[in-house]
């Protein structure tokens, strides 16, 4: 993401829909990442919110681009839970070893992404089997992406332009493609898009009614998903074949021993039993 895209998302970010917007993704990944174990989680982009501070891990690390290094950006008790910070120069390439991370969090990553299908295969090459991803992003089904899409033109937008913005049937869609599968999906803010609190203050009553009558419009959402690696697995005993040339065994045969064999020798098998 340039400079200037960066300076655009960081204003509607400091705007009221974007206050408002990052109060339930902070309360979102705290009740996500509570439950996920493991020893190494890594969070990228967004240092406006600390995605990983309900994290049981030991190791969290802030993976951030060139563009978001100002420190005034870093929340104040960051460094205080013990987040480490690294940078990277673009998120489609991490700079992690192959299975290492248990956890990565993409907080609208994908979104101002040049390729988000290079940034989830790399979410793929650098997580463990069963590791998890959780991913956030704008809802274009909703009336944040109505407003954005109908009013298009000379009028200001309501969302940063620089956004394209993923449905989440089609980013389950593209996670299936990978190795992983999706097993949580959230919708939330579902107020109408207006620019100043006194307005987002007044239409609070849609938080329950758009839960309750439209839950998949909700202007954000959040998508978690396990990656599976399916593996050949032994069922049941495992039974030693017979040799190619073993004679086959006839149902009702009569095995008869050999003219050198002992009258009182037990006979042997029909299976291991080689006529003369």
């Amino acid at each position: 993401m340039s400079s200037q895209a960066t300076d655009h998302w960081n204003s509607w970010l400091n705007s009221a829909p974007g206050r408002y917007m990052l109060a339930w993704e902070q309360l979102e990944y705290d009740r996500l990442v509570d439950d996920v174990f493991g020893f190494y989680a890594v969070q990228c982009g967004l240092p406006q919110l600390d995605c990983l501070r309900a994290s049981r891990m030991s190791s969290r690390i802030h993976a951030r681009a060139q563009a978001d290094l100002d420190d005034a950006l870093v929340p104040p008790d960051a460094h205080e839970n013990g987040v480490a910070t690294v940078r990277v120069g673009h998120f489609g390439e991490l700079p992690f070893g192959s299975q290492t991370l248990d956890l990565i969090v993409l907080p609208h990553v994908l979104e101002f992404a040049a390729d988000p299908h290079e940034v989830l295969r790399e979410v793929d090459r650098v997580l463990r089997p069963e590791g998890r991803v959780i991913v956030t992003g704008l809802n274009p089904i909703s009336l944040w992406g109505a407003r954005q899409v109908l009013l298009r033109g000379p009028l200001r937008p309501f969302l940063p332009r620089e956004g394209h913005f993923i449905a989440p049937p089609r980013l389950r869609d593209w996670l299936k493609l990978l190795s992983f599968e999706p097993d949580r999906v959230h919708y939330g803010c579902y107020r109408p898009p207006c620019r100043t609190e006194a307005w987002l203050e007044r239409t609070r009553f849609f938080e329950n009614a758009g839960d309750r009558w439209w839950p998949i419009c909700g202007a954000i959402y959040s998508l978690s998903a396990v990656k599976r690696v399916h593996s050949m697995r032994l069922v049941g005993p495992v039974r030693r074949l017979l040799p190619a040339n073993a004679p086959a065994v006839v149902a009702g045969a009569r095995i008869v021993p050999a003219a050198n064999e002992p009258i009182d020798t037990p006979v042997r098998a029909a299976s291991m039993h080689r006529p003369y």
